[in-house]
């Protein structure tokens, strides 16, 4: 998996030079678990943990300047509290993985003489992997690494819109949304997991040629 991880970033950088486009985003998840344990009940006392997100990627016009694609990698955590009277519990994560999306501009505003703000909509689609789990219950901590229902393979697929203040000097700033639906495709175990994420961005963007 590091092999992979480290090909495609040699491939990110090496397409650069090619690139209309690099940006960096970060911001906030706000995820939503839906665990069932073995006999498929599920777990009324999770509730929304926060989280930080980071990515990196390219983006290049697909068929004409309103139809864009980017691809690049993100670190996500994916995070939950819960417990009752009795026990407090909570689930700290984080997940290496790329992405790809198909971006839509379907309107401009011009700002002055030089800059504009683009309006996008976007569906992507996300392929990660765990890279540090832990579980707290009640002061003591567990790894979460090893555990089927965490581990392995995770597809999230997303919708959201984007604000994006062109700079003419500089590249954009933007200002997005995303909501995505996760879940784990290598998991066989009767333990299941799977969650919803309201993603708030700021990103920057810097134009290539």
């Amino acid at each position: 998996m590091i092999k992979n991880y480290a090909s495609f970033i040699f491939l990110l950088v090496s397409t650069v030079v090619f690139s209309q486009e690099v940006y960096f985003a970060s911001g906030k998840n706000y995820t939503k678990y839906n665990y069932k344990d073995a006999n498929f009940q599920s777990n009324p006392n999770l509730q929304s943990g926060t989280g930080n997100f980071y990515e990196v990627g390219i983006v290049k016009s697909l068929v004409n300047k309103n139809i864009l694609y980017s691809f690049g990698i993100a670190l996500n955590e994916y995070n939950a509290i819960g417990g009752n009277s009795a026990n407090s519990y909570r689930w700290d994560t984080e997940y290496l993985g790329l992405h790809g999306a198909l971006l839509y501009q379907f309107y401009t505003h011009i700002v002055g003489s030089k800059n504009k703000i683009d309006f996008l909509a976007k569906a992507r689609l996300n392929a990660a992997t765990i890279i540090y789990g832990k579980q707290e219950i009640n002061g003591m901590y567990y790894d979460l690494i090893n555990e089927n229902e965490f581990s392995g393979l995770i597809l999230e697929s997303s919708l959201g819109f984007m604000a994006k203040y062109q700079i003419a000097s500089f590249g954009a700033l933007s200002l997005g949304y995303n909501f995505g639906q996760s879940v784990n495709i290598t998991n066989d175990s009767r333990e299941k997991i799977s969650f919803n994420t309201n993603q708030l961005q700021l990103g920057f963007h810097f134009n290539i040629n």
